[in-house]
């Protein structure tokens, strides 16, 4: 069975490098496997250049976008991003990508949000073309949004082949792509829109959801099913440690049911793996539970500071 490993949000927006740095040197004090930073244009650091600088105050902390979204770059410039990411580093970085879902920003910027199906293909290009800059030399590739002739991406990564490849999804075309193409799995949410926004679907949060998207991958990955390891992280709010878990748990109960009109109980709330409510003991006890079940050892928490107990207790378990 796999040891478990915590990852933190570097940053919750711009902050000073004084406040980074003490949360990268707590994060690694205590345990954290690695510190991650979302990866979009408003309110926030851009992840490249502030995961660099995680790296350079850490010795072992693990660092990761989470995730890029594909349709931002053209893969040849991020892939130099990364291995330099990864040289820098030592050899620390795990790369997460996905096909993006926010339009807003598409639109804010003026770059084309296409639909599903099309992103998922687009991803899947932005993947080749990176495994091909990480390659030992020359490549060449024709797809139906790159042409790549003769390139050598330079620098290459210290993690050979390639550093490991996280990607996560909600709906089944994009697990199973993640189940032929990732080492580390994100099991998320599915996103679906309500009056124009996005927001979760309340089924793919629960328990059994999860299972379901489980069995997806299963399916798509066949023999490599087992050198998978599977992430979730807070989707259903942020993690909060506290003797009196069912009054949030109902009111997180409640916002979903105001947000998509879908009811779910208390208890699927709190079983969720998306939410984690509870004692130090309690949320312990849910995390190698769900170790036990779902095969879960990657765990993202959205606050350092808040998560420290839970990190401390049970880091490398």
């Amino acid at each position: 069975m796999r040891p478990l490993r915590f990852f933190g949000v570097a940053a919750d927006g711009p902050v000073d490098a004084e406040r980074l740095v003490a949360t990268a040197r707590t994060a690694e004090a205590a345990g954290f496997a690695g510190l991650v930073l979302p990866d979009h244009l408003l309110g926030q650091h851009a992840p490249i250049p502030l995961l660099a600088t995680v790296a350079a105050v850490t010795e072992r902390l693990r660092i990761a976008p989470f995730v890029l979204n594909a349709g931002l770059r053209h893969p040849a410039v991020l892939a130099q991003d990364l291995a330099t990411l990864d040289v820098l580093s030592g050899g620390r970085l795990d790369i997460g990508i996905g096909a993006g879902w926010n339009r807003s920003e598409h639109d804010a910027i003026g770059l084309p949000f296409l639909p599903a199906g099309d992103r998922i293909a687009f991803l899947g290009e932005v993947v080749a073309v990176l495994r091909g800059c990480f390659g030992p030399g020359p490549f060449t590739y024709a797809g139906s949004f790159f042409r790549i002739e003769g390139h050598d991406g330079l620098p290459k990564p210290v993690q050979q082949p390639l550093p490991p490849l996280f990607i996560g999804g909600g709906g089944r075309r994009m697990l199973s792509f993640a189940g032929r193409e990732a080492d580390i799995i994100g099991l998320a949410p599915r996103v679906i829109e309500v009056d124009g926004v996005p927001a979760a679907e309340p089924a793919s949060i629960t328990l059994a959801g999860t299972e379901k998207k489980i069995g997806w991958v299963r399916a798509a990955a066949g023999e490599r099913f087992d050198s998978i390891e599977f992430n979730v992280y807070p989707s259903g709010g942020p993690l909060v440690i506290t003797d009196n878990a069912i009054p949030l748990a109902r009111e997180r109960a409640d916002a979903i049911r105001r947000r998509t009109g879908v009811e779910l109980t208390v208890d699927e709330v709190l079983e969720s793996p998306h939410v984690f409510i509870g004692s130090v003991a309690g949320l312990a006890d849910k995390i190698l539970a769900l170790r036990e079940r779902l095969g879960v050892t990657s765990f993202m928490v959205d606050d350092v500071e808040t998560a420290l107990p839970l990190v401390e207790r049970l880091a490398g378990a």
